[in-house]
């Protein structure tokens, strides 16, 4: 069994490894290791991210998916989430969430419950229930937070405040820094600013396709 830490924020700005240490400490709390993080800055609501990809392609059966809340792997819609859903269970990979107890037993399962298929299949009838509910209430947040998005923009917009996100022209610099002077690879360069490798990627193209212009 592997388990393969799923790190995600939705924007640039925000640091998608700020879970990280607790994550570090719920494992080693139960004798485990990570053996590998997936990190990336990309909507929930997007079902086709890569490092959530990546995870799924280097997943083996019991391997575990760990997240710090169900949220940090779906905002889908209904049928997003189920397509996610049967990838993962496609794979035999087991969903471990810091805010649902019963996934917990995952890390453990064949020391506390041995091989009494009742007590597994109860406990994984409430488990994917929970899951399954944890992932409605995230979709339901993501649109209440997109209409009060929207009305704040509008409102803004009425009074001439609204001057939209502006990026953090400083940290991308350093990216193009690292990569075309200091010639670092993408991983070198993610370590090196605080951002995933898929943020790296994307700054890397913005800046080209601005350079043509």
């Amino acid at each position: 069994m592997f388990i393969r830490a799923y790190l995600r924020a939705s924007t640039d700005e925000q640091d998608s490894e700020r879970a990280r240490q607790s994550l570090d400490e719920f494992v080693n709390s139960n004798n485990q290791k990570i053996a590998s993080y997936y990190i990336e800055n990309q909507s929930g609501a997007v079902l086709d991210r890569p490092e959530l990809q990546r995870l799924l392609r280097d997943t083996q059966k019991n391997d575990v998916l760990l997240v710090e809340q169900i949220d940090r792997l779906t905002r889908l819609n209904d049928s997003d989430w189920k397509s996610l859903k049967k990838m993962i269970d496609e794979r035999g990979l087991r969903i471990v969430s810091l805010d649902i107890p019963t996934s917990w037993t995952a890390l453990e399962s064949q020391r506390i419950h041995g091989d009494d298929p009742v007590t597994k299949a109860v406990l994984a009838a409430i488990n994917n229930m929970l899951i399954d509910l944890m992932a409605a209430m995230a979709r339901k947040d993501y649109l209440t937070r997109q209409s009060r998005q929207k009305q704040g923009i509008i409102r803004a917009k009425s009074l001439g405040k609204y001057q939209g996100r502006a990026p953090d022209t400083e940290r991308h610099q350093k990216v193009i820094y690292y990569r075309r002077v200091k010639k670092l690879s993408i991983t070198e360069t993610a370590d090196a600013t605080g951002y995933s490798r898929s943020q790296v990627c994307r700054i890397q193209k913005k800046h080209e396709l601005d350079s043509v212009k």
